[in-house]
This record gives C-alpha cells, structure tokens and sequence, in this order.
C-alpha cells in the first residue's frame, strides 16, 4: 500500500553479516555449536545454583538471573542468525523485527544491571565482611531483581513504542544481522529526534552509569585490598572478583567501542564482528569464566554429580 510517496514495510532483509558462499556452512556450524555451547554452559549455572543449597546466597542469585539473562539475549538473535544463513533472502517480518528489538533490549538492559548488582555484592562482602548478612538480605537481593525486571521492561518497551510510531519508506535492508534499534533509525523515513533523544537520556542511565558504578565499586574494594596485610586475603579478593572483572571488561568494553565511541572507519564488518562479541562470545564464555575461576561452582558440581550417582 502506498501514499504520499510512502510504503507500509512488511518484511526487512538482514544483510549484515557478509559471508562468502563457500564459508556459509564452515561459519553456519561455528555460530551453532557456539550457541549450544552458551546454552548449555548458562543452564548448567542455572541449575547447579537451584539444586545446591550451599549456593543459596545472594552473589548466585546474581548469577543465576545473569546466565538466564545471557541464555535469552544470545537466543533472540542466533537462532534468526542461523536460520536466515540457510536463506536465500535473509528476511524478518516487520513484527518479527519489533519483537526481537523488544527482547534484545530487555535482556541486553538486565545484563547491565546485574553486573552493577554482582559488583555492589562484592564491594560488600570485601568491605563490610561483618555486616554482609545484614546488608545483603534474601528479602533485599529478591525485590531488587525484581525492581531491576521491571526497569528493563519498562526501558525495552518505551524504545520499541517509540520505534513503532515510525514510518519507513522504500529502504528497508538492514546493515545487521538482527534489528538493532540504530540500524533501523536510519531506514525510518520519520522525524526521529524524539528516539534519538531517549537513546541519548536512558542510555546513560542503562551503560554509562552502571560502569561508572562497577569502577566506583572496584576503587573501594582496591583501596580496602591495600589495608589487607596478608598475601593470601589478597589473592582470595582477586580470586573472588576476577571473574566479575572478566565479564564487566568483555561486554562492557565491546559495547561502549560500538555505540557509544563510534568511529567513521568502523565497516559493518567490524561492528558485525563487534556485535557478535556482545551477543554470542560474551554469553558463551560467562558459564567458562564463572565456573574455572569459582571454587564454589566447581564444588557445587561435584555435590550434585555425586548425589545423582549416589541415589542412582
């Protein structure tokens, strides 16, 4: 249907990830078994903190919600991604495409918020030792991942209504291999200030803050690190938060270099790239990181491993 020079879009073509034909299956496989890898390796997380009571704690409940999280972001893009590498025309319905703007967002924003939960945790735990139980209550870690829940919907659904009153025109191939919420602004044939606005004021509330307070978190802990007299409270402080390092560094540093420093050189190859770092390589190696580096986890492991074989 047309008028004044407009058309209604009903499907967009997804042409972000420029594959030579005869790597499509090499590729195709990788991206699967990577995806597998991140499910598997998130449900195991998932399941060795319900099934452990040792694991009962505040700092797992994090860390449950963060591998539910990462299970759920890579599977609102992969899937999609593998499906339309076996198409000839890699399409998505208009639909299709606001629904999966919708779930990026919401698990990609709780993502964010749960690494700033984790951080404060550790803070807490290192600098308040004593008080730790008192601070870091069952009822206060439950309401606030439901709080941080409610954000992110909030925060997903606010973009992707604004994002739905827009109109678009002839143009609708997206340089991307799922709909990013930038990607689709330049096709839209609308005024768009109003989005752009809102991606400017929530997303300094959704990435900028929540880093500045995970660096806040960890210049106290390295300060009270300083006042530990022994060499092995320092390397059990290191031990505990290394791994949190590791994921703040991995998602947060890709997704600052692509949205929020973006450079004139950067081909779509090189954010394609960056972008599976964040959606596929990030939620793939979180279980990997939190497991090798957690005693609790690999003890957790062979509890559960045992208590099977033993009622077996």
């Amino acid at each position: 249907m047309t008028g004044n020079n407009q058309t209604f879009i009903l499907e967009f073509l997804l042409l972000g990830l420029p594959i030579p034909s005869e790597y499509q299956l090499l590729f195709n496989a990788l991206f699967l078994a990577m995806y597998l890898t991140t499910l598997l390796g998130n449900l195991l997380i998932i399941l060795l903190v319900r099934l452990d009571s040792h694991l009962h704690m505040p700092m797992y409940l994090f860390l449950s919600n963060l591998s539910f999280s990462d299970l759920c972001f890579s599977s609102v893009t992969i899937p999609k991604l593998l499906q339309n590498m076996h198409s000839q025309v890699p399409t998505i319905s208009y639909a299709g495409c606001l629904t999966q703007l919708y779930f990026f967002m919401v698990f990609g924003d709780m993502e964010s918020f749960l690494l700033v939960a984790m951080a404060y945790d550790r803070y807490v735990a290192i600098c308040f030792p004593l008080h730790y139980t008192s601070i870091m209550s069952t009822k206060l870690c439950v309401s606030l991942v439901l709080l941080l829940w409610m954000l992110t919907i909030f925060h997903a659904l606010l973009h992707t209504l604004l994002t739905a009153r827009l109109s678009f025109c002839e143009k609708n191939v997206i340089l991307h291999f799922f709909c990013d919420l930038p990607a689709l602004l330049k096709l839209s044939c609308s005024d768009t200030f109003v989005n752009e606005l809102m991606i400017f004021i929530l997303g300094g509330i959704i990435i900028i803050i929540p880093f500045l307070l995970i660096g806040m978190s960890y210049v106290r802990i390295f300060f009270s690190i300083l006042k530990v007299p022994s060499t092995q409270g320092i390397h059990k402080v290191f031990s505990t938060c290394g791994s949190h390092l590791s994921v703040v560094s991995l998602f947060y540093g890709t997704i600052i270099g692509l949205y929020l420093c973006p450079s004139s050189n950067n081909s779509t190859l090189k954010k394609t790239a960056m972008a599976l770092m964040y959606t596929l390589v990030t939620p793939m190696l979180n279980p990997f990181i939190y497991s090798l580096r957690n005693r609790d986890i690999k003890r957790a492991l062979i509890r559960v491993i045992s208590s099977k074989k033993i009622s077996l």
